[in-house]
Protein backbone atom coordinates (compact mmCIF):
# COMPACT_ATOMS: atom_id res chain seq x y z
CA UNK A 1 0.00 0.00 0.00
CA UNK A 2 2.74 2.01 0.77
CA UNK A 3 4.25 1.98 -2.71
CA UNK A 4 0.66 2.94 -3.96
CA UNK A 5 -0.20 5.77 -1.94
CA UNK A 6 0.54 8.87 -3.90
CA UNK A 7 -0.98 7.40 -6.73
CA UNK A 8 -4.58 7.74 -6.02
CA UNK A 9 -5.66 5.43 -8.86
CA UNK A 10 -3.69 2.68 -7.94
CA UNK A 11 -4.57 2.91 -4.46
CA UNK A 12 -8.38 3.33 -5.02
CA UNK A 13 -7.84 -0.32 -7.16
CA UNK A 14 -5.70 -1.45 -3.88
CA UNK A 15 -8.52 -0.73 -1.49
CA UNK A 16 -11.40 -1.93 -3.53
CA UNK A 17 -9.89 -5.14 -3.29
CA UNK A 18 -8.73 -5.10 0.05
CA UNK A 19 -11.24 -7.59 2.10
CA UNK A 20 -13.24 -5.27 4.66
CA UNK A 21 -15.15 -7.26 6.98
CA UNK A 22 -18.41 -5.29 7.70
CA UNK A 23 -19.76 -2.07 8.04
CA UNK A 24 -21.62 -1.62 11.24
CA UNK A 25 -23.14 2.22 10.69
CA UNK A 26 -25.51 1.78 7.97
CA UNK A 27 -28.41 3.62 7.37
CA UNK A 28 -30.82 1.56 5.28
CA UNK A 29 -32.90 4.00 4.00
CA UNK A 30 -29.79 6.81 3.89
CA UNK A 31 -27.86 3.36 2.14
CA UNK A 32 -29.85 3.81 -1.36
CA UNK A 33 -28.99 5.67 -3.95
CA UNK A 34 -31.32 8.66 -4.92
CA UNK A 35 -31.62 6.93 -8.46
CA UNK A 36 -33.37 3.72 -7.04
CA UNK A 37 -36.06 5.78 -4.82
CA UNK A 38 -36.63 7.57 -7.87
CA UNK A 39 -37.45 4.63 -10.05
CA UNK A 40 -39.75 2.97 -7.10
CA UNK A 41 -41.70 5.63 -6.84
CA UNK A 42 -42.16 5.80 -10.41
CA UNK A 43 -42.98 2.16 -10.71
CA UNK A 44 -45.42 2.44 -7.65
CA UNK A 45 -47.64 5.49 -9.04
CA UNK A 46 -46.46 8.31 -6.76
CA UNK A 47 -46.18 11.79 -7.29
CA UNK A 48 -43.21 15.00 -6.39
CA UNK A 49 -44.37 17.91 -5.38
CA UNK A 50 -42.69 20.20 -8.01
CA UNK A 51 -42.27 23.13 -5.26
CA UNK A 52 -40.36 21.22 -2.57
CA UNK A 53 -39.15 18.22 -4.56
CA UNK A 54 -40.54 15.74 -1.91
CA UNK A 55 -42.61 12.21 -2.90
CA UNK A 56 -46.38 12.08 -1.69
CA UNK A 57 -48.73 9.25 -2.04
CA UNK A 58 -51.25 9.04 -5.21
CA UNK A 59 -53.28 10.65 -6.73
CA UNK A 60 -51.32 13.56 -7.84
CA UNK A 61 -53.15 17.14 -7.71
CA UNK A 62 -51.90 19.03 -10.76
CA UNK A 63 -53.90 22.23 -8.54
CA UNK A 64 -51.36 21.05 -5.27
CA UNK A 65 -48.32 21.46 -7.67
CA UNK A 66 -48.26 17.35 -7.95
CA UNK A 67 -46.54 15.49 -10.86
CA UNK A 68 -46.61 11.84 -11.88
CA UNK A 69 -42.90 10.37 -10.44
CA UNK A 70 -42.84 9.25 -13.41
CA UNK A 71 -42.01 12.92 -14.95
CA UNK A 72 -38.74 12.62 -13.40
CA UNK A 73 -37.85 9.75 -15.58
CA UNK A 74 -39.02 11.86 -18.60
CA UNK A 75 -37.19 15.28 -17.74
CA UNK A 76 -33.29 14.99 -17.71
CA UNK A 77 -33.29 18.85 -15.59
CA UNK A 78 -35.74 17.23 -13.32
CA UNK A 79 -34.09 14.24 -12.83
CA UNK A 80 -30.66 16.07 -11.71
CA UNK A 81 -32.13 18.33 -9.54
CA UNK A 82 -34.07 15.14 -7.44
CA UNK A 83 -30.98 13.58 -7.09
CA UNK A 84 -29.62 16.80 -6.04
CA UNK A 85 -31.93 16.69 -3.12
CA UNK A 86 -32.62 13.68 -2.29
CA UNK A 87 -28.60 13.42 -1.62
CA UNK A 88 -25.40 15.35 -0.97
CA UNK A 89 -24.69 15.36 -4.93
CA UNK A 90 -23.55 18.91 -6.27
CA UNK A 91 -23.77 20.25 -2.42
CA UNK A 92 -22.57 23.90 -1.96
CA UNK A 93 -22.34 25.23 1.25
CA UNK A 94 -23.22 28.36 -0.53
CA UNK A 95 -26.93 27.04 -1.17
CA UNK A 96 -27.18 25.27 2.12
CA UNK A 97 -25.41 24.15 4.98
CA UNK A 98 -23.93 20.30 4.51
CA UNK A 99 -25.66 19.20 8.36
CA UNK A 100 -29.19 20.53 6.63
CA UNK A 101 -29.00 19.33 3.58
CA UNK A 102 -28.05 15.74 4.29
CA UNK A 103 -30.84 15.89 6.90
CA UNK A 104 -33.63 17.21 4.78
CA UNK A 105 -33.12 15.00 2.13
CA UNK A 106 -34.75 12.05 4.38
CA UNK A 107 -37.33 13.46 4.24
CA UNK A 108 -38.27 14.13 0.76
CA UNK A 109 -37.33 10.38 -0.86
CA UNK A 110 -38.99 8.85 2.60
CA UNK A 111 -37.95 5.46 3.62
CA UNK A 112 -40.28 3.10 1.29
CA UNK A 113 -41.41 0.58 3.67
CA UNK A 114 -43.18 -0.94 0.52
CA UNK A 115 -39.90 -1.84 -1.24
CA UNK A 116 -37.92 -2.96 1.59
CA UNK A 117 -37.15 -6.27 0.10
CA UNK A 118 -35.62 -4.04 -2.73
CA UNK A 119 -33.54 -1.61 -0.26
CA UNK A 120 -31.96 -4.95 1.02
CA UNK A 121 -30.53 -6.34 -2.02
CA UNK A 122 -29.23 -3.17 -3.30
CA UNK A 123 -27.46 -2.34 -0.18
CA UNK A 124 -26.50 -6.23 0.25
CA UNK A 125 -25.00 -6.56 -3.80
CA UNK A 126 -22.85 -2.62 -2.80
CA UNK A 127 -21.66 -4.48 0.15
CA UNK A 128 -20.68 -7.84 -2.03
CA UNK A 129 -19.15 -6.02 -4.78
CA UNK A 130 -16.71 -3.97 -1.86
CA UNK A 131 -15.59 -6.94 -0.51
CA UNK A 132 -18.01 -6.57 2.76
CA UNK A 133 -19.38 -9.83 4.17
CA UNK A 134 -21.29 -8.51 7.53
CA UNK A 135 -24.04 -5.81 7.43
CA UNK A 136 -25.82 -4.48 10.19
CA UNK A 137 -28.21 -2.18 9.36
CA UNK A 138 -30.55 0.31 11.21
CA UNK A 139 -34.59 0.75 10.39
CA UNK A 140 -37.76 0.73 11.96
CA UNK A 141 -39.66 -2.40 11.24
CA UNK A 142 -43.14 -1.92 12.74
CA UNK A 143 -44.21 1.16 10.33
CA UNK A 144 -44.19 3.23 13.06
CA UNK A 145 -46.65 1.06 15.47
CA UNK A 146 -44.46 1.98 18.82
CA UNK A 147 -44.44 5.48 17.86
CA UNK A 148 -48.24 5.56 17.89
CA UNK A 149 -48.82 2.97 20.73
CA UNK A 150 -46.71 5.72 23.11
CA UNK A 151 -48.26 8.72 22.26
CA UNK A 152 -51.07 6.87 23.05
CA UNK A 153 -49.76 5.55 26.08
CA UNK A 154 -48.43 8.72 27.24
CA UNK A 155 -45.57 9.32 29.94
CA UNK A 156 -45.24 7.84 32.88
CA UNK A 157 -41.99 8.26 35.07
CA UNK A 158 -42.51 5.14 36.82
CA UNK A 159 -41.00 3.18 33.85
CA UNK A 160 -42.26 -0.31 35.27
CA UNK A 161 -45.58 0.80 34.58
CA UNK A 162 -45.52 2.33 31.32
CA UNK A 163 -43.56 -0.65 30.37
CA UNK A 164 -46.44 -3.01 31.06
CA UNK A 165 -48.92 -0.49 29.75
CA UNK A 166 -47.09 -0.72 26.32
CA UNK A 167 -47.20 -4.14 26.68
CA UNK A 168 -50.31 -4.31 27.29
CA UNK A 169 -51.14 -2.00 24.05
CA UNK A 170 -50.43 -4.50 21.43
CA UNK A 171 -46.45 -3.86 20.80
CA UNK A 172 -45.64 -7.72 20.52
CA UNK A 173 -48.29 -8.29 18.26
CA UNK A 174 -47.16 -5.27 16.10
CA UNK A 175 -43.75 -6.53 16.08
CA UNK A 176 -44.66 -10.42 15.44
CA UNK A 177 -46.49 -8.42 11.86
CA UNK A 178 -43.09 -6.86 11.75
CA UNK A 179 -41.02 -9.85 11.29
CA UNK A 180 -43.79 -11.84 8.95
CA UNK A 181 -43.06 -8.76 6.77
CA UNK A 182 -39.24 -8.81 6.93
CA UNK A 183 -39.91 -12.54 6.07
CA UNK A 184 -41.59 -11.51 2.93
CA UNK A 185 -38.74 -8.82 2.25
CA UNK A 186 -36.06 -10.87 2.33
CA UNK A 187 -37.77 -13.58 0.04
CA UNK A 188 -37.77 -10.61 -2.57
CA UNK A 189 -34.16 -9.72 -1.96
CA UNK A 190 -32.96 -13.37 -2.43
CA UNK A 191 -35.17 -13.57 -5.31
CA UNK A 192 -33.92 -10.04 -6.71
CA UNK A 193 -29.95 -11.36 -5.99
CA UNK A 194 -30.59 -14.36 -7.96
CA UNK A 195 -29.73 -16.90 -4.41
CA UNK A 196 -31.35 -19.88 -6.02
CA UNK A 197 -28.95 -19.80 -9.30
CA UNK A 198 -26.33 -21.53 -9.68
CA UNK A 199 -23.63 -20.45 -8.98
CA UNK A 200 -25.70 -17.93 -6.39
CA UNK A 201 -24.71 -14.42 -6.41
CA UNK A 202 -21.71 -13.72 -3.88
CA UNK A 203 -23.79 -11.53 -1.95
CA UNK A 204 -26.24 -14.24 -1.47
CA UNK A 205 -23.36 -14.77 1.34
CA UNK A 206 -23.05 -11.61 3.22
CA UNK A 207 -24.51 -11.99 6.14
CA UNK A 208 -26.98 -9.49 7.27
CA UNK A 209 -28.16 -8.44 10.27
CA UNK A 210 -30.68 -5.39 11.88
CA UNK A 211 -30.79 -2.75 14.56
CA UNK A 212 -34.10 -1.44 15.81
CA UNK A 213 -33.68 2.10 15.24
CA UNK A 214 -35.30 4.87 17.69
CA UNK A 215 -36.53 8.29 16.54
CA UNK A 216 -35.16 10.06 19.39
CA UNK A 217 -36.41 13.38 18.31
CA UNK A 218 -40.35 12.60 19.76
CA UNK A 219 -42.23 13.18 22.75
CA UNK A 220 -40.19 11.24 25.64
CA UNK A 221 -43.83 8.16 25.58
CA UNK A 222 -42.65 7.94 22.03
CA UNK A 223 -39.00 7.23 22.24
CA UNK A 224 -39.58 4.93 25.45
CA UNK A 225 -42.05 2.64 23.48
CA UNK A 226 -39.64 2.53 20.68
CA UNK A 227 -36.94 1.43 23.06
CA UNK A 228 -38.83 -1.09 24.42
CA UNK A 229 -40.02 -2.48 20.75
CA UNK A 230 -36.01 -2.49 20.19
CA UNK A 231 -34.92 -4.39 23.70
CA UNK A 232 -38.41 -6.66 22.91
CA UNK A 233 -37.27 -7.37 19.33
CA UNK A 234 -33.82 -8.32 19.97
CA UNK A 235 -35.12 -10.91 22.19
CA UNK A 236 -37.53 -12.29 20.02
CA UNK A 237 -35.67 -12.38 16.60
CA UNK A 238 -32.41 -13.22 16.36
CA UNK A 239 -32.21 -11.09 13.37
CA UNK A 240 -32.30 -8.08 15.51
CA UNK A 241 -29.05 -7.63 17.06
CA UNK A 242 -29.45 -4.58 18.65
CA UNK A 243 -30.50 -1.24 18.73
CA UNK A 244 -29.42 2.16 17.93
CA UNK A 245 -30.60 5.64 18.58
CA UNK A 246 -31.51 8.07 15.61
CA UNK A 247 -32.27 11.22 14.34
CA UNK A 248 -29.59 13.93 14.65
CA UNK A 249 -28.49 14.72 18.31
CA UNK A 250 -28.32 18.93 18.13
CA UNK A 251 -31.81 18.70 17.17
CA UNK A 252 -33.95 20.16 20.78
CA UNK A 253 -35.44 17.59 21.98
CA UNK A 254 -32.29 14.89 21.93
CA UNK A 255 -30.53 17.92 23.68
CA UNK A 256 -33.02 18.54 25.95
CA UNK A 257 -34.19 14.76 26.82
CA UNK A 258 -30.33 12.91 26.01
CA UNK A 259 -29.86 12.42 29.90
CA UNK A 260 -33.46 10.98 30.30
CA UNK A 261 -32.70 8.80 26.87
CA UNK A 262 -30.02 7.50 28.88
CA UNK A 263 -31.76 6.76 32.21
CA UNK A 264 -34.81 5.13 29.97
CA UNK A 265 -32.08 2.47 28.83
CA UNK A 266 -30.39 1.63 31.84
CA UNK A 267 -33.52 0.85 33.23
CA UNK A 268 -34.88 -1.42 30.23
CA UNK A 269 -31.04 -2.92 30.10
CA UNK A 270 -31.41 -4.57 33.18
CA UNK A 271 -34.10 -6.49 32.26
CA UNK A 272 -32.69 -7.09 28.97
CA UNK A 273 -29.27 -7.55 29.66
CA UNK A 274 -28.33 -9.55 26.63
CA UNK A 275 -29.57 -7.68 23.81
CA UNK A 276 -26.69 -5.18 22.52
CA UNK A 277 -26.65 -1.34 22.23
CA UNK A 278 -24.90 0.86 19.92
CA UNK A 279 -25.54 4.94 20.25
CA UNK A 280 -24.81 7.86 18.41
CA UNK A 281 -23.24 10.17 20.20
CA UNK A 282 -20.70 12.77 20.16
CA UNK A 283 -21.79 13.53 16.75
CA UNK A 284 -21.72 17.22 17.11
CA UNK A 285 -19.34 19.94 16.10
CA UNK A 286 -17.80 23.38 17.93
CA UNK A 287 -20.32 26.15 17.38
CA UNK A 288 -23.31 23.33 16.42
CA UNK A 289 -24.40 23.20 20.00
CA UNK A 290 -23.73 25.46 23.09
CA UNK A 291 -20.33 24.15 24.97
CA UNK A 292 -21.68 22.41 27.41
CA UNK A 293 -23.83 20.51 25.35
CA UNK A 294 -20.84 18.80 24.28
CA UNK A 295 -19.51 17.86 27.13
CA UNK A 296 -21.21 14.38 28.96
CA UNK A 297 -23.12 12.57 25.42
CA UNK A 298 -20.59 9.82 24.96
CA UNK A 299 -19.74 9.19 28.72
CA UNK A 300 -23.49 8.73 29.63
CA UNK A 301 -24.01 6.60 26.47
CA UNK A 302 -21.48 4.30 27.76
CA UNK A 303 -22.24 4.49 31.78
CA UNK A 304 -25.70 5.24 31.71
CA UNK A 305 -26.85 4.42 28.20
CA UNK A 306 -24.58 0.69 28.59
CA UNK A 307 -23.47 1.11 24.89
CA UNK A 308 -20.35 -1.08 23.48
CA UNK A 309 -20.11 0.74 20.82
CA UNK A 310 -20.59 4.87 19.61
CA UNK A 311 -21.61 5.92 16.55
CA UNK A 312 -19.63 8.99 15.18
CA UNK A 313 -17.74 10.43 18.45
CA UNK A 314 -16.34 13.41 17.04
CA UNK A 315 -16.80 15.68 19.57
CA UNK A 316 -15.01 13.05 22.14
CA UNK A 317 -12.35 15.98 22.99
CA UNK A 318 -15.40 18.43 23.71
CA UNK A 319 -16.10 15.77 26.58
CA UNK A 320 -15.41 16.87 30.25
CA UNK A 321 -12.03 14.96 30.73
CA UNK A 322 -11.62 13.70 27.62
CA UNK A 323 -8.35 11.66 27.83
CA UNK A 324 -9.74 9.78 31.51
CA UNK A 325 -12.99 8.96 28.79
CA UNK A 326 -10.45 8.02 25.74
CA UNK A 327 -8.54 5.77 28.33
CA UNK A 328 -12.10 4.08 30.16
CA UNK A 329 -12.80 3.39 26.58
CA UNK A 330 -9.54 1.64 25.61
CA UNK A 331 -9.94 -0.16 28.77
CA UNK A 332 -14.14 -1.70 28.25
CA UNK A 333 -13.31 -1.83 24.66
CA UNK A 334 -15.46 0.28 23.73
CA UNK A 335 -15.72 0.66 20.16
CA UNK A 336 -15.96 3.68 17.87
CA UNK A 337 -18.23 3.58 14.26
CA UNK A 338 -15.94 6.38 12.40
CA UNK A 339 -18.06 7.17 8.99
CA UNK A 340 -15.06 9.97 7.94
CA UNK A 341 -17.43 10.91 4.83
CA UNK A 342 -20.59 11.87 6.74
CA UNK A 343 -18.42 13.60 9.36
CA UNK A 344 -16.57 15.59 6.90
CA UNK A 345 -20.05 16.71 4.62
CA UNK A 346 -22.57 16.62 7.55
CA UNK A 347 -20.10 18.69 10.30
CA UNK A 348 -17.41 19.79 8.35
CA UNK A 349 -14.86 17.76 10.29
CA UNK A 350 -12.29 16.19 8.07
CA UNK A 351 -8.37 15.55 8.23
CA UNK A 352 -6.46 16.62 11.23
CA UNK A 353 -9.56 17.82 12.69
CA UNK A 354 -11.56 14.43 13.10
CA UNK A 355 -10.18 12.26 16.41
CA UNK A 356 -9.72 9.53 14.92
CA UNK A 357 -5.95 9.61 15.24
CA UNK A 358 -6.68 10.78 18.79
CA UNK A 359 -8.61 7.77 19.39
CA UNK A 360 -6.22 5.35 17.90
CA UNK A 361 -3.25 7.08 20.15
CA UNK A 362 -5.29 5.94 23.39
CA UNK A 363 -5.50 2.34 22.38
CA UNK A 364 -9.74 3.18 21.54
CA UNK A 365 -10.96 0.45 18.85
CA UNK A 366 -12.16 1.96 15.55
CA UNK A 367 -14.07 0.43 12.78
CA UNK A 368 -14.82 2.44 9.69
CA UNK A 369 -18.54 2.57 8.29
CA UNK A 370 -20.70 4.27 5.54
CA UNK A 371 -23.42 5.78 7.74
CA UNK A 372 -25.40 6.74 4.61
CA UNK A 373 -23.48 5.81 1.90
CA UNK A 374 -26.29 6.43 -0.55
CA UNK A 375 -27.43 9.92 0.52
CA UNK A 376 -23.43 10.99 1.01
CA UNK A 377 -22.83 9.38 -2.38
CA UNK A 378 -19.58 7.39 -1.31
CA UNK A 379 -18.92 3.13 -0.36
CA UNK A 380 -16.90 1.63 2.09
CA UNK A 381 -14.22 1.75 -0.31
CA UNK A 382 -14.53 5.41 -0.03
CA UNK A 383 -14.33 5.74 3.71
CA UNK A 384 -11.19 3.41 3.39
CA UNK A 385 -9.59 5.53 0.72
CA UNK A 386 -10.59 8.82 2.71
CA UNK A 387 -8.69 7.38 5.97
CA UNK A 388 -5.39 6.50 4.06
CA UNK A 389 -5.60 10.11 1.61
CA UNK A 390 -6.26 12.15 4.84
CA UNK A 391 -6.08 10.35 7.74
CA UNK A 392 -2.45 8.85 6.83
CA UNK A 393 -3.54 5.65 8.25
CA UNK A 394 -0.70 2.85 7.28
CA UNK A 395 -1.75 -0.83 6.08
CA UNK A 396 -1.47 -2.36 9.49
CA UNK A 397 -3.78 -0.21 11.31
CA UNK A 398 -6.90 -0.26 8.42
CA UNK A 399 -6.08 -4.19 8.42
CA UNK A 400 -7.12 -3.67 12.11
CA UNK A 401 -10.03 -1.66 11.37
CA UNK A 402 -11.90 -4.40 9.05
CA UNK A 403 -10.71 -7.18 11.58
CA UNK A 404 -12.95 -4.98 14.14
CA UNK A 405 -15.66 -4.53 12.44
CA UNK A 406 -16.22 -8.99 12.71
CA UNK A 407 -15.16 -8.69 16.15
CA UNK A 408 -17.33 -6.06 17.71
CA UNK A 409 -20.16 -6.83 15.57
CA UNK A 410 -23.40 -8.30 17.77
CA UNK A 411 -23.67 -11.62 15.50
CA UNK A 412 -24.18 -14.51 17.48
CA UNK A 413 -20.50 -16.14 18.57
CA UNK A 414 -20.36 -19.26 16.03
CA UNK A 415 -21.45 -17.09 13.11
CA UNK A 416 -18.78 -14.14 14.25
CA UNK A 417 -15.58 -16.80 14.29
CA UNK A 418 -17.25 -18.06 11.14
CA UNK A 419 -16.41 -14.78 9.55
CA UNK A 420 -13.27 -13.71 11.25
CA UNK A 421 -11.84 -16.83 10.13
CA UNK A 422 -13.12 -16.46 6.43
CA UNK A 423 -11.39 -12.89 6.58
CA UNK A 424 -8.61 -13.89 7.71
CA UNK A 425 -8.64 -16.72 4.69
CA UNK A 426 -9.26 -13.16 2.09
CA UNK A 427 -6.99 -11.36 3.78
CA UNK A 428 -3.95 -14.53 3.53
CA UNK A 429 -5.19 -14.56 -0.39
CA UNK A 430 -5.15 -10.72 -0.73
CA UNK A 431 -1.90 -10.40 0.69
CA UNK A 432 -0.41 -12.96 -1.41
CA UNK A 433 -2.00 -11.82 -4.29
CA UNK A 434 -0.09 -7.99 -3.84
CA UNK A 435 3.44 -9.41 -2.65
CA UNK A 436 3.69 -11.55 -6.20
CA UNK A 437 2.62 -8.24 -7.87
CA UNK A 438 5.48 -6.17 -5.63
CA UNK A 439 7.99 -9.05 -6.44
CA UNK A 440 7.59 -8.78 -10.53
Amino acid sequence: MESVRDDPNALLLFLRDMPKGGDLHSHLSGAVYAESFVKWAAEDGRCLMRATLALSPPPCNARDGEIPATDILRDAGLHGDVIDAWSMRNWHPARLNGHDQFFESFGKFGSEDSRLGDMLAEVTMRAASQNVTYLELMFGPDRGFAIGLGIRTGFDNDFSRMRARVLDGGLVRALSAARREIDAAELKQRKLMSCDATPASEACSVVVRYLYQVLRGLPPEAVFAQILAGFEMARVDPRFVGFNLVMPEDYPVPMRDFSLHMRMIDYLHALYPEVKITLHAGELAEGLVPPDGMTFHIRESIRLGHASRIGHGTAVLFENQPVELMREMAAKKILVEVSLWSSDGILGIKGRRHPIGTYLKYGVPIALATDDEGVSRTTITSEYRKAVEEQGLDYRTIKGMARNSIAYSFVDDITKARLLAGLDSAFTRFEAKYAGMQQQ
